[in-house]
């Protein structure tokens, strides 16, 4: 095969580019993962991740994916037949339901359009007809990769506090957790699901469950069968650093040192720098005349933009088109919307002459492909980025 030069552009919503920094980190010999110099690092990433998260309350990290994360969210706090209020904002919000059925929950799903996130008003007016409590949780996805929606976490809470409702509260941020703000301790959020290969800017490998004390008294009566996601004894050998079980040593460390460069640039730089890059990115997706998924400004993702290409067209052909051309990786449209949208990333290790060759590749692939469009849309993000 004839070499490609320049590196592979993978604008996918995650997983990410991993930085240099991270992969000289993973880069290192394995340790003895019940000896000291392991404590020491499982005891910071541990405490790292109480930062990232915004939680005083313990996190739990497993070696898997955000989808493990899941299922120990759910196994660890309820028992089987167990209500479980869910909101169809996208395709991972119904994987996540999915999961609930396997295990033996029933999960009632509010239904959307998938140009919308979850509506805080609907899911108050549900738990406020539960007269009996009958609901014993409530799980929301904040960013729905397939869409680019952002739900309002800190509205939801609200809702459900409105409603006097106990139900737990579990909230997906894969794809926000470390490039969209997120505050599980002010937000109320009793379970929160992350994952490692998005803003943390990881390899796939690692999921997160961070934990309220609610969550943790919740945990004590649960029936659903756990042995490998068990909290409990994740929790008693986390407490000097280590794991009921081989974690994925290498990735700690490189965990380690994506939270030092994520502390080094201070959350709320990395997040207005997510912010301002959307920005760019929906003001060059107007210029071109298309239309940005995602219908509510203020749902607008920072983290992906979702965009439907004009119909009697092909999204996935104008991304072959792009990946031969000019060797860029965007994300597929999923379920629903397969066909007709495309996803850009901009999330994780992420600067503004990246979002620029990432934006110009698909306005040369909306040329090549015959897509109807103005050209022009780079030149008004870099407008945009250059004041």
């Amino acid at each position: 095969m004839a070499r490609t030069a320049g590196r592979h552009f993978l604008q996918i919503p995650g997983p990410t580019n991993v930085p240099d920094r991270v992969l000289r980190a993973i880069d290192m010999p394995t340790i003895d993962h019940r000896g000291p110099e392991f404590a020491k690092l499982g005891k910071k990433v541990l405490a790292d991740c109480q930062k990232i998260f915004q939680c005083a309350g313990p996190v739990i990290i497993y070696p898997s994916s955000g989808t493990g994360a899941w299922e120990a969210a759910l196994t660890n706090t309820l028992s089987p037949g167990d209500k479980v209020l869910m909101y169809e904002s996208g395709h991972f919000a119904t994987l996540w339901k999915g999961i609930a059925e396997k295990l033996g929950l029933e999960p009632e799903f509010i239904a959307g359009d998938w140009r919308h996130a979850a509506d805080p008003e609907a899911i108050g007016a549900r738990l406020a007809d539960d007269k009996n409590h009958e609901i014993k949780a409530v799980c929301v996805v904040h960013n729905e990769t397939a869409t680019g929606c952002t739900s309002r976490i800190g509205e939801i809470r609200r809702a459900i506090d409105a409603a006097n409702h106990p139900a737990l509260f579990m909230v997906d941020t894969i794809s926000s957790l470390a490039s969209i703000d997120y505050r599980h301790d002010e937000w109320g959020v009793d379970v929160t699901v992350g994952g490692s290969q998005k803003g943390l800017m990881l390899p796939p490998g690692l999921g997160f469950n961070a934990l309220s004390d609610k969550a943790l008294k919740a945990s004590q009566d649960s029936k659903l069968p756990k042995s490998y996601w068990s909290w409990d004894d994740m929790l008693s050998a986390n407490g000097n650093g280590f794991f009921p079980y081989t974690p994925a040593t290498n990735l700690l460390y490189g965990l380690s040192e994506a939270s030092d460069m994520l502390f080094e640039e201070g959350l709320d730089n990395v997040f207005a720098r997510h912010d301002r890059h959307a920005e760019a990115t929906r003001i060059a997706v107007n210029h071109w005349g298309l239309e940005v998924l995602c219908q509510e400004p203020k749902e607008f993702s920072s983290s992906l933009t979702a965009i439907l290409v004009p119909e009697g067209h092909d999204a996935d052909m104008l991304r072959n088109i792009i990946l031969d051309k000019f060797d860029m990786s965007l994300g597929t449209g999923l379920a629903k919307v397969a066909g007709k949208v495309f996803r850009i990333g901009h999330l994780g290790d992420f600067n503004d002459l990246t979002l620029l060759g990432t934006l110009a590749g698909v306005e040369m692939g909306l040329g090549l492909a015959d897509v109807p469009h103005n050209k022009g849309g780079v030149q008004a993000a870099m407008d945009f980025l250059g004041k």
